[in-house]
């Protein structure tokens, strides 16, 4: 259906370029394919305008198209078809239903990053909500944006899915939380949402547990979460940070990596990776912290909404969650 549709598309544009065929062909043809197949779905005028704007989203001679496809050019002979055959579409846009490639049509506008979504849309079998929920936290510019060593500290098929699966910032939107807010009030926020977080961290990450104990050199340790990647098959070890990064961060992680792979690694596992999310962190602090260490790991950034994300004028007008909860008290005892 996508390519016929993608035909039918190609089929108006060049008829518009080497025929002279006006805006109005489109009314028409609705009109004359409804009397033709009575009760026939999917080709009302503004699905077959929907037909052109999918053809011409892809076949454009911007530096930003993925695949771009040869400018259409002029038929000598006016009854010469026009050789659609010649431009083909992009397999990763015959491969998604019709309503995610309208909804990339309309929410995006470059054609790169609309074939890129179409592709992850594929390999994660992306409904069409879940599809504009990424597009809406914008994650083709956060993916594999991550400060990481995995280049160095990885093979090469492995680095760049471990790439792939780290972003920056991570995007918590569905925490409310203080600005001093403490580091166990953000691992149990993501806690208490884990299904979101899950989301989040993308496909492959299974949760294994929080504060997890590592009993080394007579010492307890804990990390704070800890997950086990089904692609990759390695743990995954998360550190929570409230503040910005600081290089001894990665230390701390070298450690925890190295008494994981050591006391709950299975020997089919792959080596562990470690990523550190802070409230900020500077690229070039975080670049020369990971650069001579031979552990895999990443660090990122991430975001909460409400406080963090106001006005910086506007948040000391907040009431704090004290304050609601004391005036929640006042107003009970009022009633009473």
């Amino acid at each position: 259906m996508i390519q016929l549709y993608w035909d039918i598309g190609g089929l108006i544009v060049q008829r518009q370029q080497t025929e002279g065929w006006g805006a109005g062909v489109i009314d028409r043809l609705a009109g004359d394919l409804q009397k033709a197949f009575p009760g026939l779905q999917g080709f009302s005028a503004s699905n077959i305008s929907r037909m052109r704007a999918l053809f011409l989203a892809y076949v454009s001679d911007s530096e930003n198209s993925a695949q771009p496809v040869p400018k259409l050019k002029a038929q000598k002979s006016a009854r010469a078809e026009p050789k659609t055959a010649a431009i083909t579409i992009p397999p990763s846009i015959a491969g998604i239903p019709w309503g995610h490639n309208v909804v990339l049509l309309f929410q995006l506008t470059g054609a790169a990053e609309r074939l890129w979504y179409a592709q992850q849309t594929t390999r994660n079998g992306w409904s069409k909500s879940m599809l504009e929920h990424w597009i809406e936290s914008n994650l083709y510019a956060r993916q594999g944006k991550a400060v990481t060593n995995f280049k160095d500290a990885l093979p090469p098929p492995q680095s760049d899915l471990a790439n792939e699966i780290v972003r920056d910032p991570y995007n918590f939107d569905f925490l409310t939380l203080r600005d001093q807010a403490a580091e166990r009030e953000l691992e149990d926020g993501l806690l208490a949402h884990i299904r979101k977080f899950l989301i989040e961290l993308s496909a492959g990450f299974a949760f294994v547990g929080q504060q997890v104990h590592l009993p080394v050199g007579g010492e307890d340790f804990y990390i704070d979460l800890l997950f086990y990647h089904l692609k990759l098959r390695r743990f995954i070890v998360v550190d929570l940070k409230t503040s910005a990064f600081k290089p001894e961060f990665a230390g701390k992680m070298n450690f925890y990596l190295s008494a994981v792979d050591d006391l709950l690694r299975h020997p089919d596992d792959e080596l562990s990776i470690g990523l550190i999310l802070c409230k900020t962190r500077n690229k070039v602090i975080a670049e020369y912290a990971l650069r001579n260490i031979g552990t895999p790991m990443g660090i990122a950034r991430y975001t909460t909404k409400l406080r963090d994300s106001l006005p910086a004028e506007l948040k000391g007008s907040l009431p704090s969650p004290q304050d609601i909860e004391a005036e929640m008290k006042s107003d009970e005892s009022k009633d009473k």
